[in-house]
């Protein structure tokens, strides 16, 4: 399956059912007394406020989070997965039940801020590689229960994914070598069981890249290696093998390792070192009745 920006395929639409209802069960399982104070009839308009630069990803979840608390709340978007917003842009008006609403606020922005910090991170990634050939490329270092909303959230930052799951290619790490003995006998092992399959190989020393390339590896992962170093094992592949190269990859170090003439760079950061964007749901204010024993909300506020 190939994730893109505002679009949802089924296996998708399934994994964002499952991170609204375990979200929501977290948080409203066992009810919420502060809602019940609002009035039960009270309908309104709350908008969802982005107060930092970043790349909004998450819409789904957002719509799913509050269909599945309340189907009579619905979500017009203003902007789309993807695009940049600005501190004060208001990403979304929610429209509804105003107790469900503020009942599931919290689920929805904690999805939401989570998504949107991934995208972000990955388009300041992308960014700061734009002129080099290079590929910024995820991993499956992910937050566990939120895998395929990372990748989601990956592609709408700029990057592409490497693998969704285990079953999504042959990488063969270091562990596997050491299980089979060597290099060429878990590339032969691999060959023999996936005709056809392209083979990755992680190597960490020179002698393990000559390795790789003798045994006819497809991919060579190049890990931990110096920017130096990285140049130099791209000169000795010499287009051989596609390069990959990971390991404590930062940000700021980004524009060396792509001067390497490496293809692929894959950045664990983009998921796992994840700090999320701020959002807020505003209601406006309401007009208040002297009457103490009106109901706090009446009517429904004016749309914004």
């Amino acid at each position: 399956m190939k994730l893109r920006p505002n679009h949802c395929p089924e296996l998708l639409r399934r994994a964002v059912a499952d991170n609204a209802r375990a979200a929501i069960a977290e948080d409203l399982g066992g009810g919420d007394p502060s809602a019940a104070l609002l009035d039960a009839g009270a309908t309104g308009e709350a908008l969802i406020v982005s107060r930092d630069d970043a790349v909004l990803a998450g819409r789904f979840w957002v719509d799913e989070v509050f269909r599945q608390v309340n189907p009579a709340i619905s979500v017009a978007w203003r902007k789309q997965d993807g695009e940049p917003i600005a501190p004060g842009d208001a990403v979304c008006a929610v429209r509804g039940p105003l107790a469900a609403i503020v009942s599931g606020e919290r689920s929805a922005l904690n999805l939401l801020q989570t998504l949107s910090g991934t995208a972000t991170a990955t388009a300041r990634a992308v960014a700061r590689i734009a002129d080099a050939k290079a590929v910024v490329l995820d991993t499956r270092k992910t937050l566990p229960g939120l895998r395929l909303a990372q990748k989601y959230a990956v592609v709408c930052g700029g990057g592409r994914n490497h693998r969704l799951d285990l079953a999504g290619g042959i990488l063969i790490k270091d562990n596997h070598i050491r299980a089979c003995g060597s290099i060429t006998a878990a590339v032969q092992r691999a060959r023999a069981q996936n005709a056809g399959s392209r083979i990755e190989v992680e190597a960490e020393t020179e002698d393990e890249v000559r390795e790789a390339l003798k045994a006819r590896a497809d991919i060579i992962l190049l890990d931990n290696f110096a920017p130096a170093g990285i140049r130099d094992m791209v000169r000795l592949i010499n287009g051989r093998a596609e390069t990959e190269v990971s390991g404590n990859i930062t940000i700021a170090g980004l524009p060396a390792v792509a001067a390497t003439g490496a293809d692929y760079i894959s950045i664990g950061a983009l998921t796992k070192h994840l700090q999320a964007v701020d959002f807020s749901l505003q209601l406006p204010p309401q007009r208040r009745n002297h009457d103490a024993a009106a109901p706090l909300l009446r009517r429904r506020p004016a749309a914004c």
